[in-house]
């Protein structure tokens, strides 16, 4: 099957970005495309249609070559929870929580099968493969092991270019050391180099470019400019690594960075509001006074509750709330509001029953089952009648607390027309649901948005507008236009047929 690999010197070298950018340039030129990442580590996590699980990554990459996600394009998916163990997905459904060795000892073997039965179906359906590696293809200590990198590139015969993330420091250092670790065999696959990220004068690198090439005898496919659009990150480094360029927005909004936060793309859409500032803070951090607080999902909530009480954060939060501010909680953060979470089989990792921050009365009881799906509800607030699209993940089942003697329809209503989905105070200011992809609505979203402008006494937005998957569609096509005009794809292209 015709592929082409995609592997960085480094983790965050810019694999992902680029193996999206480089499923649409291929599109354009005629192929029938599919990306694919054999095994990926994440906690930005989406469900396909079918109510898979696959690395969000991997959506983006399907959006951007024009086809549905499917769990083939990321059959293995690993989902980190403290104590050095991960929840393992493979073709899109969760099979078990190991430590490291022990994935190895029982998974590896099923896991490549599981690759090449995946890669054959694609290769079925596509003209062209666009894999993604993982880390670094050079750790030599993980190479007789690794299910991501040049294992793939060699079962596949794949045109690899490896890209590397100049603004890091030691470009030409990390390019070298990389083939200098890599098998003949699999050197000799690596066709070109990219350099990411570079910030200045490209001619400024004419002569490191032409000693690299002398050096090692693979070109410099490109050179791609520093951008400052938000392409989806894997994980959290790209929250310590991503700046702040939304200064004297009108709307402050603060996301809690939780130890094991998990599917913080769900606020890539608030970030590309004109009108919104989204600061990610710390546990240890003060939360100040912004117009509304967020607690976002997490793989083990339990555990990132309890982080949360040490610091002094949930404290913090519960505070702001009672002095009248606005919080939401998705998913994990939903849980992490309401009155108690109970984890008696241990999980999440931590067994027994937890108190929650009590804003929402609610309780959660973790259960073996993962729920996994694609939603399509009707909105109750803050603006009823709106279609909402998103995906659930989560094990935990959520219900309202029964208490003698009060009402409590009275107080909190569902957000949807589904009432397990979420649920609200009268005073629309402590929010909960479980729907990831929430702010991808676009007149929800407004909407939602109007409501923190109301209180600061602000003009209403327009809220007919459209989803958020245009406007991703859009920073696709510039990222595209970005990679396209900066690259040479003519060494690395297999014939076209």
């Amino acid at each position: 099957m015709k592929a082409i690999m995609v592997v960085g010197t480094t983790s965050h070298a810019g694999k992902s970005f680029l193996t999206a950018a480089l499923c649409r340039i291929l599109v354009r030129q005629g192929w029938r495309v599919a990306p694919f990442k054999g095994q990926n580590m994440a906690l930005n996590a989406y469900v396909t249609p079918t109510g898979g699980e696959i690395g969000y990554a991997q959506a983006v990459q399907a959006w951007a070559a024009g086809v549905i996600p499917r769990i083939e394009m990321n059959p293995i998916l690993l989902k980190p929870q403290g104590n050095m163990t991960s929840q393992v997905i493979i073709k899109g459904n969760a099979v078990g929580v190991v430590k490291a060795t022990e994935y190895y000892e029982k998974y590896f073997d099923l896991g490549w099968e599981v690759i090449q039965e995946s890669l054959y179906r694609l290769s079925i359906e596509f003209d062209l493969l666009v894999c993604e590696g993982a880390g670094s293809p050079a750790e030599i200590n993980l190479k007789h092991r690794d299910l991501t990198n040049m294992r793939i590139a060699k079962h596949l015969n794949a045109s690899t270019i490896l890209v590397v993330d100049i603004e890091r420091g030691g470009a030409f250092a990390h390019v070298v050391g990389t083939l200098e670790l890599l098998e003949p065999e699999e050197r000799a696959l690596v066709k070109g180099v990219v350099i990411n990220k570079f910030r200045g004068n490209k001619e400024l690198l004419t002569s490191g470019i032409e000693w690299l090439q002398q050096r090692t005898g693979v070109p410099v496919l490109g050179v791609i400019p520093w951008h400052d659009q938000i392409f989806p990150a894997e994980d959290s480094l790209d929250l310590l690594e991503r700046r702040i360029h939304q200064l004297n927005r009108e709307l402050n909004i603060h996301v809690i960075r939780l130890p094991r936060i998990a599917n913080f793309t769900d606020f890539d859409p608030l970030e590309s509001e004109p009108t919104v500032s989204i600061k990610y803070i710390g546990l240890k951090d003060s939360l100040g006074h912004p117009d509304a607080v967020i607690i976002p999902g997490s793989k083990t909530t339990i555990a990132d509750l309890l982080a949360m009480k040490k610091s002094g954060m949930a404290e913090q939060i519960q505070e702001y709330a009672a002095a009248g501010g606005t919080v939401l909680g998705i998913c994990g953060g939903y849980q992490i509001l309401g009155e108690r979470i109970i984890d008696t089989e241990g999980l999440e990792g931590e067994s027994g029953e937890f108190q929650g921050l009590g804003l929402l009365p609610v309780h959660t009881v973790v259960t073996a089952n993962k729920i996994a799906r694609q939603r399509q509800v009707i909105s109750k607030f803050p603006q009823a009648g709106l279609p909402v699209d998103g995906y659930e993940i989560h094990q935990g089942r959520t219900r309202l607390l029964n208490y003698k003697n009060r009402d409590l329809t009275s107080e909190y209503r569902p957000v949807f027309d589904d009432t397990g989905l979420g649920l609200v105070d009268r005073s629309l200011s402590v929010w909960g649901c479980y729907l990831h992809g929430i702010f991808d609505n676009g007149p929800w979203r407004r909407s939602w948005l109007n409501h923190l402008r109301k209180q600061r006494g602000m003009a209403s937005l327009p809220t007919g507008i459209s989803n958020y998957r245009e406007q991703r569609e859009a920073v696709l096509n510039d990222l595209t236009n970005l990679v396209e005009a900066n690259i040479n794809l003519k060494p690395i292209l297999p014939s076209h047929y």
